[in-house]
């Protein structure tokens, strides 16, 4: 289903955005079309940057770790030690 949106310009604008839409040869309405899935894709890509930007960073520093193994047991021990006190 399609919907109508109705976004106002000033005069001036408007021409302009007709004139950018004849030159890529599509009507006014397409090029917004276009112009607005563009954006959004962009928007969506920006955010995936982002992320991958600070899991980059985080990679980077250098943190002290322990055996999987014998950490998961005493986070399980304190869990117990909490039930029982």
């Amino acid at each position: 289903m399609t919907k109508r949106l109705q976004v106002l310009f000033e005069d001036d604008e408007l021409r302009e955005l007709q004139r950018v839409a004849r030159q890529h040869r599509m009507t006014t309405a397409e090029w917004v079309r276009r112009s607005l899935r563009a954006a959004r894709e962009a928007d969506a890509a920006a955010d995936t940057g982002q992320k991958l930007g600070v899991i980059r960073r985080a990679a980077g520093y250098s943190f002290p770790t322990g055996d999987i193994d014998k950490m998961l047991s005493e986070i399980e021990q304190g869990y117990l030690a909490t039930d029982e006190g």
